[in-house]
């Protein structure tokens, strides 16, 4: 079962710290990682060689480990890594449908929020495959001012639909020498259905956006507060 802390937004020197920022001293562990024949002989697939439940929090995917650097109330603690985005947090937030600021219920009355850059997506395209996870109503001009590349103005996804889709992550083979090393890094995310998914070490949980509007912040936030 995934735990969140009491609602709250740590600060560091720059702000406000997003709940799925990395913190120094959060390491990657030890791979450990085998290619097994799946039960019933239906394929290849990764394993950790010391697995339990809790490696494959989503559809049977296998997720990267990392250390966890938490203080007594749950909340990350440590000089954020602004560039890096924790698997499990990253995971644990787009999966719950919680802001990624704070950990709370991110959902709106009008639906949620997905940022991006103004020139990350394409919003002529009937689907956009998200990675960042969602933002509550207070933490939009938060988000938009702290991610560098959404240069304070935002691409936002106002959706009512965002199933889950797939991952991103690195797909393993083994070598020619039997040792299991990574054989691409897709940059788009791979597919719960894709044929490589069971090779997959995934880091980021992905939702596809179908039913969605595309609005500034400012249309955002007048929407919001017309519907409170």
């Amino acid at each position: 079962m995934i735990e969140f802390p009491r609602p709250v937004a740590s600060t560091s020197e720059r702000g406000v710290v997003p709940w799925i920022t990395q913190r120094k001293g959060e390491e990657a562990a030890p791979t450990n990682l085998h290619i097994l024949r799946r039960r019933g002989g239906s394929g290849l697939r990764l394993f950790y060689g010391d697995e339990d439940p809790r490696d494959r929090p989503v559809r049977g995917m296998l997720w990267a480990r990392c250390s966890f650097n938490h203080g007594g109330d749950g909340v990350p603690v440590g000089e954020p890594l602004w560039r890096f985005v924790h698997p499990y947090r990253q995971m644990a937030t787009m999966l719950a449908g919680r802001c990624q600021i704070c950990t709370r219920p991110a959902r709106t009355p009008l639906g949620f929020i997905f940022l991006a850059g103004p020139k990350d997506e394409d919003p002529t395209k009937p689907y956009i495959l998200a990675n960042q996870p969602p933002v509550c109503a207070r933490h939009v001009r938060t988000t938009a001012k702290l991610c560098d590349h959404m240069e304070g103005n935002p691409m936002v996804f106002l959706a009512n639909s965002a199933p889950l889709y797939g991952a991103l992550g690195s797909v393993y083979g083994s070598g020619t020498d039997g040792d299991v090393r990574v054989v691409s890094s897709p940059e788009k995310p791979v597919a719960f259905s894709d044929p490589r998914a069971p090779l997959l070490l995934a880091s980021q949980l992905v939702r596809r956006l179908s039913l969605f509007r595309v609005l500034d912040v400012d249309q955002l936030l007048a929407e919001l507060a017309v519907a409170a």
